[in-house]
């Protein structure tokens, strides 16, 4: 004997169907998809043999076997604007979209609520969030919402951008799956830095002193510029500095120097008794050379011709122009009297070069006063200033 409860009847009835579907289809009962065969509290499969489900032991009673029949009924459910139809016979709403394969994510919005139980015609709305990953205060991580913007998403985490912080990308961006936001902390440091001004020199003409002596009329002293700057930093690190203010904190004072343009004709009594007149004394480095020794080759048409045009040799010296004119008579002790005739890449400042014909090159490199004659030039041909340059090293004393 069997009692099916099914569609809002009881039917009892004796039958010799061998499953549960061939009893059901001679109640004139038909199982629809969907629709699930219960047995007490157990669902059972209506495909399973009578026998099965009777269990009897052979001297036993026959007992009467109770089915319920429940019927599936269709749910409309719009999933972020996809409609489906879904047919359940889950009690609520939450076990019908589980038993549907609708995974329904946190953030998600779902309405009624997934606890609802169910009734025939329930629509439901599910509203999808979205994949975002947060980068914030030194961590990582995942979350969803339903957000439109990244400022939503970021309200919705509860992070504050305070003062100049920004997000990338910014805040008014339109959110979209598994989009990465990477929150930027700012911070700025106020630093001041100095910036030494280099002072200012001249040179002032005294007529009461004696050519080539110096006097410091006033000394220099540096500047101070100073500049406010502002450093940025993004997350710790610095990407930019701002001059905010810059200020001249203390003006450069300039250094003022006299040099003597007082001429005063001397006299020298060479080793031969010979007296000379001079109006200026020079010391200097003195090297050697030959027409071989200036760099030209015997076959150049100027070869053993000077600056001055005289032939290179002994009496006449190479010297810088800037220091000692060209064409000035001069005497260089151990030398000899000379014509100041030549110049020379290397010879600059302090430095002659003394000729010697080519038979009998006498080497030099040593400092010596030069001498040289009268008469002085006018004031304005004169080289008051001249370079300290090369300088002679004067021994240690013990």
């Amino acid at each position: 004997p069997i009692q099916i409860q099914a569609d809002g009847e009881i039917i009892s009835r004796r039958t010799q169907a061998k499953t549960i579907d061939d009893a059901l289809r001679e109640a004139g009962i038909i199982l629809k998809p969907f629709d699930r065969v219960w047995r007490g509290d157990t669902p059972i499969n209506s495909s399973e043999s009578l026998a099965r489900s009777a269990n009897n032991s052979p001297r036993a009673p026959l007992a009467t076997l109770q089915f319920t029949i429940q019927r599936a009924f269709p749910i409309q459910v719009d999933d972020n604007g996809a409609l489906t139809t879904i047919h359940t016979t889950a009690p609520t709403l939450g076990e019908a979209l589980r038993q549907a394969g609708v995974v329904i994510y946190l953030g998600d919005s779902v309405t009624p609520d997934l606890g609802t139980p169910l009734a025939p015609g329930y629509q439901v709305f599910i509203r999808r969030s979205r994949a975002i990953s947060i980068s914030a205060d030194g961590r990582t991580y995942q979350t969803r919402t339903r957000g439109e913007t990244i400022a939503d998403v970021l309200k919705d985490e509860a992070i504050e951008l305070r003062d100049k912080d920004f997000s990338d990308p910014d805040g008014k961006t339109a959110l979209k799956d598994n989009l990465n936001v990477t929150v930027m902390r700012v911070r700025e440091e106020l630093v001041t830095e100095s910036e030494a001004i280099p002072y200012d020199t001249v040179w002032q003409a005294d007529a009461s002193m004696d050519i080539d002596e110096h006097q410091i009329v006033q000394s220099g002293v540096e500047g101070i510029k100073k500049r406010n700057i502002i450093m940025r930093f993004e997350n710790g690190r610095e990407v930019r500095r701002t001059i905010e203010k810059e200020w001249i904190d203390a003006a450069p004072v300039t250094q003022i120097f006299s040099y003597g343009t007082k001429i005063t004709k001397r006299e020298l009594t060479l080793p031969n008794g010979q007296v000379i007149s001079y109006w200026r004394k020079i010391r200097m480095l003195a090297t050697s050379y030959t027409a071989a020794t200036s760099g030209k080759t015997r076959a150049n048409p100027t070869y053993g011709i000077t600056a001055s045009g005289l032939q290179a040799g002994v009496g006449v010296v190479a010297i810088d122009p800037h220091v000692v004119n060209l064409r000035s008579r001069v005497y260089v002790p151990g030398y000899g009297l000379a014509i100041a005739g030549d110049t020379g890449g290397g010879i600059k400042g302090r430095r002659i070069d003394l000729g010697y014909d080519e038979w009998n090159l006498v080497l030099w490199l040593t400092w010596v006063d030069v001498y040289v004659l009268d008469p002085p030039p006018t004031l304005d041909q004169i080289h008051f200033i001249i370079p300290d340059s090369p300088r002679e090293r004067v021994p240690a004393t013990r």
